[in-house]
C-alpha cells in the first residue's frame, strides 16, 4: 500500500487495526511514524546501526503494548515515550562500565547554543552524537523530552546536581562544536 492511501487511514484505525494484530495496518503505523521515532533514536545513539536497532525494539514495545495506550493523550506522545523508555535502557545496557562522577558542588556556567540555528539538522544530530554517553542522555532528555533534572537524577541514578552539571558540559562541549563548524564553513567559503 502506498503512502498517499496510508494517511486517508485515520490514526485509530491504524491503532484498532494494530490491537487486532491486523498485519497491513501494523505497517501502516510503522509507515506513519518511523521516520520521527527514528530521529529520537538516532538522537540516543551513537550510530545510524544503533538506532535501527532501537527503532525496531520501540516498535516491537509499541504493538505489544499497544493495549495500554488509553488515548488520554497524543498517540504519537505515548509512542515517544516507549522509544526514549527503550532508548535509556539500551543506554544502561551498553554503559555497564560507564560511571558518572557526582559534581554537584561544582559550578559551570551554562553557555549559549544560538549559533545551532545556523547548523543544518544533520549536523547538530552528529554533533549530538559525539558527546559521551553520560552527557548525550541527559542532554537529550532534558533539551529534547523535557525532564526534569530530578526526573533525570531518579532515571538514570545520578543526583540532580550531577544532572545540572553534565547538562552544562554538554552544552559546552556542543558550544564549541558548533563554533568549529561554523569556522570550518566560513573558512570554505573564503
Amino acid at each position: 500500500m502506498n503512502s498517499e492511501s496510508n494517511q486517508n487511514i485515520s490514526e485509530s484505525d491504524l491503532i484498532k487495526g494494530s490491537l487486532d494484530k491486523d498485519r497491513k495496518m501494523q505497517e501502516m503505523l510503522y509507515q506513519r511514524f518511523s521516520s520521527k521515532m527514528y530521529g529520537v533514536c538516532l538522537r540516543y545513539c551513537k550510530n545510524t546501526d544503533d538506532a535501527q536497532d532501537l527503532l525496531q525494539d520501540g516498535f516491537v514495545k509499541v504493538f505489544r503494548n499497544i493495549e495500554k495506550f488509553r488515548g488520554d493523550g497524543s498517540f504519537e506522545g505515548w509512542m515517544r515515550r516507549i522509544f526514549v523508555n527503550t532508548s535509556i535502557e539500551h543506554f544502561r545496557r551498553t554503559s555497564k562500565n560507564y560511571s558518572v562522577t557526582d559534581t554537584e558542588d561544582v559550578s559551570i556556567e551554562d553557555p549559549s547554543l544560538t549559533a545551532l540555528d545556523n547548523l543544518a539538522e544533520k549536523d547538530i544530530i552528529k554533533m549530538i552524537q559525539e558527546l559521551s554517553p553520560g552527557y548525550r542522555q541527559v542532554f537529550n532528555m532534558y533539551v529534547i523530552e523535557g525532564y526534569s533534572h530530578k526526573d533525570i537524577g531518579e532515571i538514570l541514578g545520578i543526583s540532580e546536581g550531577t544532572s545540572k552539571s553534565q547538562l552544562a558540559r554538554a552544552k559546552g562541549i556542543l558550544k564549541k562544536m558548533v563554533e568549529e563548524k561554523l569556522n570550518q564553513t566560513a573558512k570554505g567559503l573564503n
